[in-house]
């Protein structure tokens, strides 16, 4: 009986040090016919001299995840697709033929296609600081909620499906992943995969995990409430993951600032501030399931998952009490208070003193030298 087969999409910018990796690691894949196609988007390394010992499809692209992978489940031979970032990695040799198997068994229960597939996340670290933040992090990665799927944490799913969804948007360099995952959940239904993903920690490692997760939940409101004009400023200032360092936030608040100022104007500001306090309202069970992880009840004493106390109390009672007009108009002024007379003159002070800080830092050495 012939395996059932599979089309891997991966798109790469500069990444010798982990696609070869991850590609050992397909090749290691039992129970499934893998066809690998790489969209690489000029890489300036040696990334595709190391991956062409394992014999995938190469193709060329204009730089750009979106495009890139686009192009890449264009070239791909398969009808079942399976988006994957490079740093992955995957360590049980039959986790693909497993997800596959169950994947289509809920395609078969549904009666169609339009079921996409994600797999929970572990994190490579090179230390074992932050320990709750990762949990957390790690720990929404198993749910299918709004706003917690991307593309880390691979997305299977049928070709038909995907082109009915005109594939990934690529009007901008960032958020693709999650737009497309929107749209799958309001077309069709997410499942979570059995298995894990290991993907890497590298960006909350080197920019900082507060300063990392702050600018995502900056990115996610304002995508989720339609205030596209902020990307257009900051489509500059966003740095590819594969020039990871520290991450300054005070162009972030500062492109958030001209946008209200000068692109909204005082009704359209106050407009945009009570869509962000609903959005922030409609999350909240996120601070609920962060007081699961500190305290350990989002997991048994067998170490699987619990029964989630603090946010079962949060869809049972806290959520529908507080979803009216009046708690989205206490967000908003909790929201806007918060972000400009907390978060950004802190930020603001702090990148000021990391800038600082560096300078000096080089002028000594430059003196010693």
């Amino acid at each position: 009986m012939p395996f059932p087969a599979l089309s891997i999409i991966i798109p790469c910018l500069n990444e010798a040090g982990t696609l070869p990796a991850l590609l050992a690691d397909l090749k290691a894949q039992q129970g499934v016919a893998l066809d690998i196609v790489i969209a690489d988007g000029g890489s300036q390394d040696d990334t595709l001299a190391r991956c062409r010992p394992y014999a995938p499809v190469i193709i060329s692209t204009p730089r750009g995840r979106a495009r890139q992978m686009n192009a890449g489940a264009l070239k791909a031979s398969g009808d079942d697709l399976l988006f994957l970032h490079a740093d992955s990695k995957i360590r049980n040799p039959r986790l693909l033929a497993t997800a596959l198997a169950h994947w289509r068994a809920a395609m078969d229960t549904a009666g169609h296609d339009r079921i996409a597939g994600h797999f929970p996340l572990r994190f490579m670290r090179s230390n074992m600081k932050h320990s709750v933040f990762f949990r957390y992090t790690e720990g929404k990665t198993h749910f299918n909620r709004i706003n917690t799927t991307n593309g880390d944490q691979g997305m299977l799913i049928t070709r038909s499906f995907f082109e009915s969804l005109n594939g990934f948007d690529e009007s901008q360099h960032f958020l693709e992943d999650q737009k497309l995952a929107e749209k799958i959940r309001a077309d069709g239904r997410w499942i979570t995969l059995p298995g894990h993903l290991v993907t890497s920690g590298r960006r909350f490692e080197t920019e900082g995990h507060h300063r990392r997760y702050i600018l995502m939940s900056m990115l996610m409101a304002l995508h989720s409430t339609g205030y596209t004009t902020f990307f257009d400023r900051a489509a500059d200032i966003y740095v590819p993951q594969d020039q990871t360092g520290f991450l300054p936030l005070t162009p972030y608040f500062t492109a958030t600032v001209k946008m209200f100022v000068y692109d909204l104007g005082l009704m359209g500001s106050l407009r945009a501030w009570y869509r962000i306090g609903r959005y922030i309202r409609q999350n909240s069970w996120q601070m609920f399931y962060f007081f699961d992880v500190l305290f350990r009840t989002s997991k048994n004493k067998h170490g699987k998952p619990g029964g989630y106390p603090f946010l079962l109390f949060h869809d049972q009672y806290f959520g529908p009490a507080t979803s009216n007009a009046v708690c989205d108009a206490i967000n908003t002024f909790i929201s806007f208070f918060w972000f400009m007379l907390v978060l950004a003159p802190f930020f603001l002070a702090a990148d000021s003193w990391h800038l600082l800080r560096a300078l000096v830092c080089g002028r000594q050495k430059a003196t010693q030298d």
